[in-house]
């Protein structure tokens, strides 16, 4: 994609059309770029002429065109002069972005994106913002990670592309190329009345996919790097197909590394697809396809012994290279399918109304394998059987949904908009094991699977209906901006169990095991208000306020980890409140908020290995503080950026802790995975086809035990890109050279635990590995780690 193509306007204020002297002709000049104003959209971005679908089911932002200076009429009558000014939408060379929405928005644009290696996920292209600390286990792309953010975690928010539920953030990778990602956009504590979430009280990240081109061409590129990385992307675009007015896209990618700890390879293959239809009434209607194929190793996620043994002495955790070895990283692998549809539809009606509809579907199949041998056998001698091998082997995780949104522009001042959510989300998991093949490979487990070879199962899921509300009212020349939502939830949670006993199936209830295909159910309803209000005081100035209640329920799989009893965990519940002022002009995009929050039947996770946790309630939560930003624009080339936030979250409630059988007095005390400062700053420099842009993460201690008794120090990461466009050539439009370090330190840092325990005291719940050692038993958590430094070159070009 050239440089022209990126910017929104800009070669409509180059249209002009020239004219014979002393005939009379008209500049058609298009609006032009326009900032995003944020009608509680949760993309706000600037838009062309032509009408385009939302990206979200969010309602489209209204757009205000940048004031175009005419120049003073020349003495010849038959003479026009048009002149325009542009002001950037971006900060910080794409790391912030000008924004207008009555609630906190933070977003990286595609200036930022294309700078960093194609192997980013979005996980890896946030980790700037000001709310999130975000730990990821590879720079290969193969998997993606886990987010803090505002004492909260990626489990207490809403991920989404193009507005629809994605995959969650450990599988990031499934979701999209980040060579076509327009721009990633979080709200962290705010989410959308008619977005389709369940869990938002952390708020909502959205990545918005590629638009289709307009001409036919496509996107090609190669990187290679550390860790014996190779990856190969390409997209075709079709344009417009006839005067149809249809344009699409495909790509595919391919991916290989080692795993940077231990053995192990990787493979990931990835498909996008887009189409775009747009009308000229404005109705627009666009379908984004993906699917994933990923083999990659489980990594050994080390304790706090481990860790430090590894950084004092060199000694690893990661997977053995011996095939007679139990930990085996063949042993260890993750495989995974996952197909991703959504399909938003914007449909202008007569008599000022409009029709959103955005169906979406998931569907994802596979397994993950570790190895299962015993640390000793029952009579307390070392077990010397054969290798084992235990599976968390999911035959069908699906979910589907879609949500319909009529609007009705009542007046000028008001767009009201009434509309209904529905969800069905199902998954089967079962806990199949045997013995390890002879060249140190997992049986099948689908064998297993059918042959008995467990000893527990779960059919788990919800059901969502949701009505919702809500009216955007705009006045004083839309300087005010008035948003005010109410959405109500109605749910169905369910879960049975099957095992497998003396060879026999027999399928129970978790609930009541009387009688067979009986299930456990539960229904439950959560009222969710929404307010914001944004006053723009002049071209400079901008306060606004939000506050909204927003819940979590545990998912599909979260509950096939409830089987001793009828139990459900009660759904979490937040009220947050948000005030904000921003301020921008030609120099410097500036953007601060204060936010408290109040959270009850707390949800957290624990980690039980294979790549799998366990939810438990820990009481109530409080969280205030306040973040933020600072861009400026470019200025001699140099673009910088800087961001802080600081929180005060603490633990409402004392815990008890079931392994010990004891109270814990946590009342009072730090909230777990609540660092209180995190700090950011980032450096652009651009000077005709060179470009540069480096960055420095700081996130400060943080609890790692409800205890209190297990903490995790403070850290630094950091980034470095580098390229160089060069003119175009034969059929090459962009030739670009970039390199991307990460960890440029080679530090050793812990980045984020992996959930949540009660005390650093209590045996871990899965047997942990080192290398080709002997399974040991491990305590208190585990933890990412910043892996080690990485560079990674590319070679691109549009055509």
């Amino acid at each position: 994609m050239t440089y022209l193509s990126r910017m929104p306007g800009l070669r409509g204020r180059l249209q002009a059309m020239t004219c014979l002297a002393g005939v009379f002709c008209i500049a058609a000049v298009p609006q032009g770029a326009r900032a995003a104003t944020g009608q509680n959209s949760q993309t706000p971005t600037a838009k062309p002429t032509v009408a385009r679908p939302a990206a979200s089911a969010a309602p489209r932002a209204t757009a205000r065109a940048v004031p175009v200076a005419t120049a003073p009429r020349a003495a010849a009558s038959e003479d026009i002069s048009v002149t325009s000014s542009r002001q950037a939408l971006n900060g910080g060379g794409g790391m912030m972005r000008l924004e207008t929405a009555p609630h906190t928005v933070q977003t990286v644009a595609k200036e930022y994106i294309d700078m960093r290696a194609p192997t980013s996920t979005a996980l890896d292209l946030i980790k700037n913002l000001p709310s999130l600390s975000v730990s990821t286990p590879d720079t290969a792309g193969m998997q993606g990670g886990m987010i803090q953010v505002r004492g909260l975690t990626d489990l207490d928010m809403g991920l989404m592309v193009d507005g629809a539920p994605a995959a969650a953030a450990k599988y990031m990778a499934e979701n999209i190329d980040s060579e076509n990602l327009e721009e990633v956009n979080v709200t962290p504590g705010s989410s959308a009345t008619d977005l389709p979430v369940m869990s938002a009280a952390g708020g909502v990240m959205n990545e918005r996919s590629h638009t289709a081109a307009q001409k036919f061409g496509g996107l090609m590129d190669f990187s290679y790097g550390t860790n014996n990385m190779s990856r190969e992307f390409l997209r075709l675009e079709s344009g417009e197909i006839g005067n149809t007015g249809v344009r699409g896209y495909l790509s595919f990618s391919n991916t290989h590394s080692r795993s940077w700890m231990g053995a192990g390879i990787n493979e990931r293959h990835h498909l996008d697809f887009g189409v775009q239809k747009d009308w000229q009434n404005g109705s627009t209607a666009k379908l984004f396809l993906s699917w994933s194929n990923e083999n990659f190793t489980i990594d050994n996620y080390p304790t706090e012994d481990q860790f430090y043994r590894y950084k004092h002495t060199g000694q690893g955790w990661g997977r053995s290279a011996d095939p007679k070895n139990d930990n085996y990283w063949l042993n260890s692998k993750d495989h995974w399918n996952q197909v991703f549809l959504t399909a938003p539809v914007h449909i202008v009606l007569p008599a000022r109304l409009s029709l959103d509809l955005q169906p979406y579907f998931t569907f994802g199949q596979g397994y993950d394998a570790s190895p299962n041998n015993p640390i000793s056998n029952a009579d307390g001698t070392p077990y010397n059987g054969p290798n084992q091998t235990g599976f968390f082997l999911q035959n069908d995780t699906r979910g589907v949904g879609t949500v319909a949104k009529l609007n009705y522009q009542i007046d000028p001042h008001n767009m009201f908009s009434v509309g209904y959510w529905y969800e069905n989300t199902y998954t089967n998991q079962s806990y199949p094991s045997g013995d390890t093949r002879a060249d140190g490979g997992p049986p099948s487990p689908w064998y297993l699977y059918k042959t008995g070879a467990f000893t527990f199962g779960q059919n788990a899921g919800y059901e969502i209906h949701s009505l919702f509300v809500q009216d955007t009212a705009k006045y004083l020349q839309d300087r005010l901006v008035i948003h005010a939502g109410f959405k109500f939830a109605m749910i169905n949670s369910w879960t049975s169990s099957f095992a497998n006993i003396d060879g026999t199936k027999v399928k129970g209830s978790v609930c009541d095991n009387s009688g067979d295909f009986q299930h456990c159910s539960n229904n439950r309803t959560e009222p969710l208000p929404q307010l914001s209000i944004g006053y723009t005081f002049n071209e400079h100035h901008q306060i606004y306020i939000n506050a909204e209640g927003d819940y979590r329920q545990p998912s599909a799989v979260d509950m096939g980890w409830l089987p001793s009893g009828p139990n459900f965990l009660k759904n979490q519940y937040s009220i947050k409140e948000e005030l904000g002022y921003r301020y921008h002009d030609k120099y410097i995009i500036f953007d601060m908020s204060l936010f408290n929050y109040n959270v009850t039947n707390r949800i957290v996770n624990q980690y039980v290995g294979m790549n799998s946790f366990s939810p438990m309630s820990i009481g109530g939560q409080t969280m205030r503080g306040f973040d933020a930003m600072i861009s400026g624009r470019s200025i001699h080339g140099f673009s910088p950026y800087a961001s802080i936030e600081y929180l005060h979250a603490t633990q409402d409630s004392d815990v008890m802790d079931p392994y010990t059988n004891t109270l814990i007095h946590s009342k009072g005390s730090q909230a777990v995975m609540a660092p209180r400062v995190m700090a950011n700053f980032g450096l652009t420099y651009t000077y005709k086809g060179f470009f540069a842009n480096g960055s420095l993460h700081y996130t400060g201690p943080q609890s790692v035990s409800i205890a209190g008794d297990q903490r995790m120090p403070g850290f630094v990461t950091n980034t470095l890109s580098l390229g160089y466009h060069f003119p175009a050539f034969l059929f090459a439009k962009s030739p670009t050279f970039r390199l991307n370090f990460t960890n440029l330190t080679g530090s050793i840092v812990r980045t984020g635990p992996m959930g949540v325990v009660y005390s650093r005291n209590d045996l871990n719940s899965h047997n942990v590995y080192s290398s080709s050692f002997a399974p040991t038993l491990g305590y208190g958590n585990s933890f990412m780690v910043e892996p080690r430094f990485t560079m990674t070159g590319t070679v691109s070009t549009a055509f």
